[in-house]
Formats: structure tokens, C-alpha cells, sequence
């Protein structure tokens, strides 16, 4: 057996800081959003991927690229997809009988270098299928040792390392260097993970401030909001776009394009003026692939637009539609792209810049393509259900099996939904034998709901009827429910907006104008969401702000008044059961 007695920093030598000579100057500090850099980086790199798994056609580019996959801020895993999957499952395929794993052709010292990169990348996949594979190789360096972690960056230190990796950055978000612009590229992403570590604060507890209680509304008064969010909108706004001052944001404008138009119509010319020329921006960014975006977020501000410009319903746009509509399809994970549907992510959508479908994103982009036309019983909604089922928390129907090393990850029964198969916003729930479950929280179970009904599924079929029930369950209009075991009390108030919003579209989808919850209690949906909602809104210019949570942008009052004005053109109380809604009400 060929052994090695290469010393340990050999190892470091792949794993350490790679401070690469920046080739331009450092210019002052900047606000970096790394998590955003790391994920294009990592679709340059998925794109570079051979039919046979390999990422530049060897042992080594797989190596540093499943090095950077497992090290991101995403910490992606066989069960990621086959763009990780393959990686793996290449490198396994040339492991000789002595346990090496090097390119076929490589002579000794090369085969001692490949397998040393092998196994840095290895030892961060503890599945059932690499286990063996890493095992053998780690005995073909037993004087080696575990490898040593390089010590954490001081923020300064990070902050210098990620401005010269980006300073040498391409505008196809890839890196080249000696070794070729795969293993470069791999190697940035590893040091931009190390630097995001380091300048990533740390979440503080923040006090929560209970919400403000409310009546419920009737058609007047909900009007009435609309109107004064729609003047903050207007006033906010650059010639219908909106973002940082001459910096406008193509998702950010679809968004409050849609808001606008929740407002009945005739609507003033001024708000009119806006809303189409902002339509007519949305337009002028369509790319070749049929994405509406720039530069970012292809699925999330394609789906946005979409329903913006199926909301004004004008004849010009079918042509953009359509093209937007065949995007979306495409971007599904399927069959087009490697997956199977064995695979964790089967059907399922992400926000376009990474490769990890979510429910979120997926619930959009199945309402857009709804509103673009595409036939219910088409093969994306079917495809779209096995992702779902594998978010809901019915392991009746949710097949996930998750293990690495101790951990195992298997779906629970409460019937509500998690973020994505596997992971969830609210945490785990831990059971008696060590197993986890992902806990189930309200707007991915609304999201949920939302999504079986665009992919066809009848009231009284179980699946649906299992998160009917944790909806009824858990009805409330003050906190996202499901965060209660948080030990920062702010977490209950995360993506506020988005679950009204989200709550509004599946409840008026369901077809129910009433919720029973646990304790028989009806609920006048409509007539209480718009009070909790008119209630929260700004006195002093109309608009809306998380002031308990400000993530996913909550705290951006373009954003947050219009996931409100949404909720209230949906939730809307018709004029004529206004009355009847109010004298329903339990207060």
C-alpha cells in the first residue's frame, strides 16, 4: 500500500487562506454582501460541470469545487443535488485499490496531491455512500491526522481578503488564475466563505413590542388604507421605479407595481402615469432566456414581474409573459438539469441564484405561471407536488430521510410545512430517539396550501386536509406562528408582512370565508386581517414597517407596505357582506 508521511502543512497548505495579489487597488472600506458573491459564484460553477460529475474534467477541480460547495454559507450536501452528488460519486469512481483517488493517469506525486485534495473535500461529507470512500483514503495517510481548521479571520483581516478576491473578480462572477479559472474560482468562494464567517454579526436579541390592537374593517375603511399606502408608494417612487436613490431594484418595483394596482380601479392619472411606466421598465429588462431581472434573483423578480404585468392585463404584454412563463419552467429542477425524482430538490424552484429550491420561491413562481396561463395539468405542477410533499410535515407522503454522520432529519405530523424538504426557519424539534423533525411554521404552511392548490389538489384530499388543519390550528393575526420556542422572542415577528400576504392569497384560494380554530371559534378572515392590517399602518405617511424584525427586508418600508396593500386588495371585504362579516366577528 502507498503510504505518505507528507507533513500536515501539505494540507493546510489547500485548505488555508489563499491570499491571491489583488490587481487593483483597495479603495476604502465597502458594505460587501458576500452571500450574494459566493452564491453566483457557485452557479459559474455549477454551469462548469462535465456530464461524468467532474468539475474540469479531474480529481483535482472536483476536489477544491466540492471543498467550496461544502464550505458556503449554504453548506451544500450530496443530498444538495446532483451538481454535489455526481462530485461525489466522480471521485469515488476513481479510487484505486489502495485506497488513492487521482486521475487515471496521474503519476505518483501527482496521485499523492490529488489525494490529499480528495480528501480535504471528502471529510466534509459524512452520507452513507461517501463514508466508505473517505474512510479508505484517510488510511493512506494515517500519519496525518485529522486536518487542523484554519484559525477564524479578524474582521479587518476578512474585510481585505474579500475585497481582493472581488477586486479580481470577472463579470461572469468566476476567478482565473495559474491553475485555471474552476480551481480559482473554488478557491475564492473558499475564502469568501472563511471572510463571511467573520463579518456575519451576530443575531442579538431584540425586545418585541406586542401589536396593536385592532377592529375588525369593512370595505370603507380598507379603501382608505390602500389610498394612503399607494400616496407613500407614489411618493417613494423614481418614474415607477423604486430601490436606493438612482439606484432602482427590479424586484423591489415589481412589487410595489403590484400594490399599486391593488388599489380599485379608476385610480388616479398621477398613480396610473406610475404604474405604467413602470410596467414599461420591467419590460425593457426581459433577457434573451425570457428572465425579467437585473442581475439577481432571476426566479423571484421574474415571478414578481409576472404577476405585475398579468395584473394590468394589456395585450402587449402576453408576448413577455409567455417568454417569462417558459423561464420559470425551465428553472424547475428536473430532469433538464440532472435532477430525478428521487432527489431531495425534485421540482422544486430556488430564488435562481443558487441551487437550493425552496417553498417560498416555489409558491411564487407556481402563481406566477398560473397567472401566465400555464394549464393546470401541466408536467411543472406535478413535478411541483413532490417537492411539496417533501416540505409538509405527513410522513404519510413526505419521504425524507436526511443522514449525516449522527444526525438524522425525517419529516414529523403535524401536517403544516417547512421551509424547504429538511430545513425550516423555526428550527428542529427534537425527538426521543435524537431524531429531528423540521418545525412546521405559518407562512410556509400557507405557502404550502397555496401551492397544492395551483398543482390541482381537491379540498378533501389528505394532504390538503393535514394543513387545513394546522392552519385552523394555529390561526392568529399576531405573530408568524411556529417561532414560540425561539429563544429570541423578535423571531415571532419575522417575515410578518409576508404571512399576512401569503395567509390572504391561500385563504381566498381555499374558498373558505371562515376559520374554525382549535377551540371552535370562527373567524371572519377577511374583516379581521384588514383591521389587524389598517391598525399597524404609519399615521404619519401611510405606511407599513416590521419594527419587531426586520429581516428578509421587512424593515424596508417599500417592501413592507406593499406585501400589506397586496394583503388588503386580496383579503378585501366585498361591500355587500361587510355587515354580516362584522356581526360574525367574535372581537
Amino acid at each position: 500500500m502507498m503510504r505518505s508521511s507528507l507533513p500536515l502543512s501539505l494540507l493546510l497548505l489547500a485548505a488555508g487562506p489563499l491570499l491571491a495579489p489583488a490587481r487593483a487597488q483597495e479603495a476604502g472600506k465597502v458594505e460587501l454582501d458576500l452571500k450574494s458573491e459566493i452564491d453566483a459564484g457557485v452557479r459559474w460553477l455549477r454551469a462548469q460541470q462535465s456530464p461524468d460529475g467532474s468539475y474540469g474534467g479531474g480529481v483535482t477541480g472536483t476536489a477544491w469545487v466540492l471543498q467550496a460547495l461544502a464550505g458556503s454559507p449554504r453548506a451544500y450536501r450530496r443530498h444538495h443535488g446532483p451538481f454535489v452528488r455526481g462530485a461525489l460519486d466522480y471521485l469515488a469512481a476513481h479510487q484505486d485499490e489502495e485506497g488513492h483517488v487521482h486521475d487515471a493517469d496521474a503519476e505518483r506525486n501527482q496521485g499523492i496531491e490529488q489525494s490529499l485534495l480528495a480528501l480535504l473535500a471528502l471529510r466534509q461529507f459524512d452520507d452513507e455512500t461517501t463514508r466508505p470512500v473517505r474512510a479508505r483514503l484517510a488510511a493512506c495517510f494515517e500519519a496525518v491526522g485529522e486536518t487542523v481548521q484554519p484559525e477564524a479571520l479578524a474582521r479587518e483581516e476578512a474585510e481585505r481578503l474579500a475585497i481582493r478576491w472581488i477586486a479580481r473578480r470577472r463579470a461572469d462572477h468566476s476567478w482565473d488564475g495559474a491553475d485555471g479559472p474552476i480551481v480559482e474560482t473554488a478557491r475564492a468562494l473558499i475564502d469568501l466563505s472563511r471572510a463571511w464567517r467573520a463579518l456575519e454579526p451576530a443575531p442579538a436579541p431584540k425586545a418585541r413590542r406586542a401589536l396593536p390592537p385592532f377592529d375588525p374593517a369593512d370595505r370603507a375603511g380598507v379603501e382608505r388604507a390602500l389610498q394612503r399606502g399607494a400616496l407613500f408608494l407614489v411618493a417613494a417612487s423614481e418614474n415607477g421605479r423604486w430601490g436606493p436613490p438612482g439606484e432602482p431594484e427590479a424586484g423591489m418595483t415589481a412589487m410595489a407595481l403590484s400594490a399599486l394596482q391593488a388599489l380599485p380601479e379608476p385610480r388616479p392619472e398621477a398613480v396610473q402615469a406610475i404604474i405604467d411606466g413602470g410596467l414599461s421598465w420591467l419590460v425593457s429588462l426581459q433577457k434573451p432566456d425570457g428572465s425579467i431581472h437585473d442581475g439577481k434573483l432571476a426566479n423571484y423578480i421574474t415571478s414578481a414581474s409576472v404577476l405585475a404585468l398579468a395584473r394590468a392585463g394589456r395585450a402587449e404584454h402576453a408576448p413577455v409573459i409567455a417568454r417569462a412563463r417558459d423561464f420559470l419552467v425551465a428553472l424547475q429542477a428536473d430532469e433538464g438539469e440532472g435532477y430525478s425524482e428521487g432527489d431531495l430538490h425534485y421540482g422544486g424552484i430556488g430564488y435562481g441564484n443558487d441551487e437550493r429550491p425552496d417553498l417560498s420561491n416555489l409558491q411564487m413562481a407556481l402563481e406566477a405561471l398560473s397567472a401566465a396561463g400555464l394549464e393546470q395539468g401541466d408536467e411543472t405542477f406535478r413535478k411541483a407536488l413532490r417537492f411539496l410533499e417533501r416540505t409538509q410535515n405527513r410522513s404519510e407522503s413526505n419521504d425524507v430521510s436526511i443522514r449525516e454522520g449522527e444526525v438524522v432529519i425525517e419529516s414529523g405530523d403535524d401536517g403544516g410545512a417547512a421551509y424547504a424538504p429538511g430545513e425550516s426557519n423555526a428550527g428542529f424539534e427534537v425527538l426521543a430517539d435524537g431524531t429531528k423533525v423540521p418545525r412546521s411554521y405559518g407562512s410556509m404552511t400557507y405557502a404550502l396550501l397555496k401551492g397544492f392548490i395551483f398543482a390541482g389538489l381537491p379540498k378533501e384530499d389528505a394532504r390538503m386536509q393535514a394543513a387545513w388543519k394546522w392552519v385552523r390550528e394555529h390561526y392568529t393575526l399576531d405573530v408568524n406562528p411556529g417561532f414560540e420556542r425561539s429563544p429570541d422572542p423578535s423571531h415571532a415577528y419575522q417575515g410578518l408582512y409576508y404571512y399576512f400576504h401569503t395567509m390572504a392569497k391561500a385563504l381566498d384560494l381555499y374558498g373558505e370565508e371562515s376559520v374554525v380554530d382549535a377551540q371552535g371559534v370562527a373567524h371572519a378572515w377577511r374583516a379581521q386581517l384588514c383591521g389587524r392590517l389598517i391598525a399597524m399602518q404609519r399615521k404619519d405617511d401611510g405606511s407599513w414597517l416590521n419594527e419587531n424584525a426586520a429581516r428578509w427586508w421587512e424593515g424596508n418600508p417599500v417592501l413592507a407596505t406593499s406585501y400589506a396593500m397586496l394583503t388588503l386588495g386580496t383579503a378585501l371585504p366585498p361591500a355587500r357582506e361587510a355587515a354580516e362579516e362584522r356581526r360574525g366577528e367574535d372581537g
